[in-house]
């Protein structure tokens, strides 16, 4: 009688516990979503990984960042439509700098949702995921990319290339009076969310993929 009790109170502790986790991955997710959702990120990718390649992506990197394009943007919104409405001009940005450094590729820019490994941008980590970004590709953008947070407003000319960590970061602290706790939570302790966010993304995308299935099945005859 006695085991047939301890079973019992083991299994609705097992039970109390997985719903507890349940329910801190269901709000750890929509933070996570939401935090994603209030950042527009640039991406620059380079033709190729050769030293010459890469240089030039930097140089196009910074005559961006110097052209203050982004500087009047006081929301994402504004943000996101200035990007929209400089495409053009960005592309003859980088084209002009790719020009004067002796390099005729093309360039194209664009606004996409982007998907981005998780990134460490000077004490603060990106985490993995979909980003609504501004692309800036250099010929067949095959190289490695350059990235920083566009809005909130934390881009600076050292920040990281993919596998590399800043080496002048100061500018990451000023993330500190965009986002609330529990982003900046988020930002400085990524170990402590990854197991809920890796759980919440694959549920989402299970979702996803059920729905497209659905999708096709109903369009046929």
């Amino acid at each position: 009688m006695k085991k047939h009790i301890d079973i019992i109170l083991a299994g609705g502790l097992a039970l109390s516990i997985l719903i507890s986790n349940g329910a801190s991955v269901i709000r750890d997710g929509r933070q996570l979503d939401k935090f994603r959702g209030s950042v527009l990120r640039l991406h620059i990718l380079a033709e190729s990984d050769s030293e010459h390649d890469q240089n030039l992506k930097l140089k196009v990197r910074d005559g961006l960042l110097e052209s203050g394009i982004f500087e009047t943007a006081e929301t994402l919104e504004e943000a996101e439509a200035i990007a929209a409405e400089s495409l053009d001009e960005i592309e003859e940005k980088a084209e002009d700098i790719l020009r004067k450094n002796g390099c005729n590729l093309p360039v194209s820019a664009e606004l996409a949702d982007v998907v981005f490994d998780e990134r460490v941008y000077g004490d603060i980590t990106m985490p993995a995921g979909e980003y609504r970004a501004l692309r800036v590709k250099i010929g067949s953008a095959q190289g490695k990319n350059w990235w920083c947070v566009m809005y909130p407003p934390l881009c600076l000319p050292a920040a990281c290339t993919v596998g590399e960590k800043s080496e002048d970061v100061e500018k990451s602290d000023e993330a500190e009076e965009y986002f609330t706790d529990e982003e900046k939570d988020i930002l400085h302790h990524p170990k402590k969310y990854e197991i809920r966010f890796a759980i919440w993304d694959k549920i989402k995308s299970l979702i996803k993929s059920d729905d497209v299935q659905n999708d096709e099945n109903a369009d046929k005859p």
